[in-house]
C-alpha cells in the first residue's frame, strides 16, 4: 500500500484524478448513509463510534505495514485534519441532518470544492490556480446550489449554519491532509489522524452510549458500518493520495459531482426520485470540471 511513483508528470496527474474520483464515489455514500444512521444513533454517539471504529482499522493497518510514527512536526497539521474530518464534518453534517433534509444538504456539499481550494491557496507556497480555474469552478458551485435551492425545502437556520460550518472545516481538513500526503501517504494521514483523535472519541462514545439497543433498527446499523469503513477511511486512502498526486485544487473540483451521485444512491437505497433536470445539470457540471482541470 506503499505510495508508488508514476512516469511523468501527466500520468501522475491522472492518476491522481483516478483516485479523486474513487474517493468522490466512495464519499456519496455518506449522506445518505448517516441519514439511515441518526435514525437510531444520537449524532454525537454516531460521530465517536464511527471514529473509533475505523481508529482500529487504522491502527492495524500502521501495525501491520510496519509505519514509522509521524514527526512531531508533523502532530500540529494532524490535528487539523483530525478537528476537520475525524470530528468536525462528521459531527455537524450529523446534527445538520436532523433539521434540514439531504436534499437542501447539498447546497453545502455544492460549495466544498471551492473551500478546499480556498485553504489550499491559504497556505505558504501552495498552488496558484489561473483565474479561468476560479470561474470554472465557481460556475460548477452555483450550478450545484442552484439545482439543489430549486428542489430543496425551505431554510433552517440552525441546519444552515451546521451545514456552513462543516464545509470550512472540511475543506481545512481535505487541504491540510493532502498536502501532508505528499510527506506521509494518503492512508497513513488518515490513519494517524484518526489515532490522534481516538482517546477523545472513545471517552465520547463510552458516555453517549445509547440506553438500549433493542431499537435500533438493520438500517442505522448499515449506516454506522458505512460511515465508520467507507467514510471515515478507504474514502480517505483514495482521496488524499488523489489530492496530493493530482493538485489539491484541481482535484477536489470532483467533489462537484458528489451530490449527484449522491443523490442516485439517495435514489436506489431510499426511494427518492431521480429528476431529468439532476442529468442535465450533472453534465453542465461535468464540463465544468474538465474546464477547472485544464486550468488548475
Amino acid at each position: 500500500m506503499q505510495d508508488h511513483h508514476t512516469n511523468g508528470r501527466s500520468g501522475t496527474r491522472w492518476d491522481g484524478w483516478g483516485h479523486g474520483l474513487v474517493g468522490v464515489i466512495i464519499f456519496s455514500g455518506s449522506l445518505p448513509a448517516t441519514r439511515l444512521a441518526v435514525g437510531g444513533f444520537t449524532p454525537l454517539f454516531l460521530t465517536a463510534s464511527r471514529a473509533v471504529i475505523a481508529a482500529g482499522l487504522g491502527a492495524a493497518l500502521l501495525g501491520l505495514l510496519g509505519q514509522k510514527r509521524p514527526a512531531r512536526a508533523d502532530l500540529p497539521p494532524l490535528a487539523v485534519v483530525a478537528l476537520g474530518v475525524v470530528v468536525g464534518f462528521p459531527l455537524l453534517t450529523a446534527l445538520a441532518l436532523r433539521h434540514i433534509t439531504s436534499a437542501r444538504s447539498i447546497v453545502f456539499i455544492g460549495l466544498l470544492p471551492l473551500a478546499t481550494a480556498l485553504f489550499a491557496v491559504l497556505a505558504p507556497g501552495a498552488e496558484r490556480p489561473k483565474p479561468a480555474f476560479w470561474l470554472f469552478s465557481g460556475a460548477g458551485s452555483l450550478l450545484v446550489a442552484g439545482f439543489a435551492l430549486m428542489r430543496s425545502e425551505g431554510a433552517d437556520l440552525t441546519g444552515d449554519g451546521l451545514m456552513l460550518a462543516a464545509i470550512l472545516l472540511c475543506g481545512l481538513g481535505y487541504a491540510e491532509g493532502a498536502r501532508l500526503s505528499r510527506r506521509l501517504g494518503g492512508w497513513q494521514v488518515i490513519s494517524w489522524a484518526l489515532l490522534l483523535a481516538a482517546p477523545a472519541m472513545a471517552v465520547l462514545a463510552f458516555v453517549t452510549l445509547p440506553e438500549t439497543w433493542s431499537g435500533i433498527g438493520l438500517p442505522a446499523w448499515a449506516g454506522l458500518g458505512y460511515v465508520s469503513v467507507f467514510s471515515m477511511l478507504v474514502g480517505f486512502v483514495f482521496w488524499y493520495r488523489g489530492l496530493a498526486l493530482g493538485g489539491i485544487a484541481g482535484v477536489g473540483q470532483l467533489q462537484l459531482l458528489q451530490p449527484f451521485l449522491g443523490l442516485g444512491l439517495a435514489g436506489l437505497l431510499l426511494g427518492e426520485p431521480v429528476e431529468g433536470a439532476m442529468v442535465a445539470v450533472a453534465a453542465g457540471v461535468v464540463l465544468c470540471v474538465v474546464a477547472a482541470k485544464r486550468f488548475a
